[in-house]
């Protein structure tokens, strides 16, 4: 499963713009499959906006809600009624209102560690899929949604850490974070992230500059190594780019 070329890198004006654009690709994807779909979340602030867009009236009645399956890409190991639950901000943005309740994949957290938590929800990916293994040429998601942290790390897989290099094991338990919130974390791993036809990352806002500017030099942190066999696409608002390379686009 080797990682495809180099990302495509969109700029959009403003965070509100580059929602905007993230809910057109959301429903491109869509719209190129007409049977099950899966899109795989984020969490984190980088979605925030495009969830409320796509629970809101302008958009949530062009998604065929009842072929739509969501999972998500890690999670902080607390309660799924913790407000640092990932999930929960995606449910409680549009999910629960729209998505049918056996559509929405949440990792369990009620599990005794995040270890067995993250066996567990490898189980549940794998029936999704049909098979302990994946196939190149049948991706696991349609669309998978990825940020960046401070750090360089994306879903909860963080520089330095040995989760980044696991390639058998669909998910695995993080037991400390890098950054805050400092909890226990459960992350798909780098191939089953890659098992997708598109991977597109969101980076929003001034304070992502200097760690953009680390992904865009080539520093192999996590961020840079998540690629999709598929599409990979750097989604960034001009806020968050470089100041050497800012301008319309």
């Amino acid at each position: 499963m080797a990682a495809a070329g180099q990302p495509e890198l969109i700029v959009a004006a403003d965070a509100e713009a580059l929602a905007q654009a993230a809910a057109e690709r959301v429903m491109a994807r869509i719209a190129a499959n007409a049977g099950r779909i899966a899109i795989c979340l984020t969490g984190g602030s980088s979605p925030k906006k495009l969830y409320q867009l796509l629970g809101g009236d302008a958009w949530r009645g062009k998604i065929p809600w009842d072929r739509v399956h969501w999972f998500i890409g890690d999670e902080r190991f607390v309660p799924e009624s913790d407000p640092l639950n990932n999930m929960a901000v995606a449910r409680a943005a549009f999910l629960d209102r729209n998505a049918p309740s056996g559509h929405i994949h949440p990792i369990p957290t009620a599990a005794e560690s995040p270890d067995q938590s993250a066996e567990t929800y490898a189980r549940e990916l794998q029936a999704f899929y049909g098979s302990g293994s994946l196939d190149p040429a049948r991706p696991l998601f349609d669309l998978v949604l990825m940020g960046a942290g401070p750090d360089g790390h994306t879903a909860s897989l963080f520089p330095g850490y040995p989760e980044i290099e696991e390639m058998q094991r669909w998910v695995v338990g993080v037991p400390k974070a890098n950054v805050a919130p400092f909890v226990p974390r459960v992350s798909l791993t780098l191939p089953v992230l890659a098992s997708c036809r598109e991977m597109l990352f969101e980076i929003a806002g001034h304070d992502k500059q200097p760690i953009l500017t680390r992904l865009l030099n080539g520093e192999t942190l996590p961020a840079v190594r998540a690629r999709s066999n598929g599409e990979t696409v750097w989604l960034v608002d001009q806020a968050a780019l470089p100041e050497e390379i800012r301008g319309p686009r």
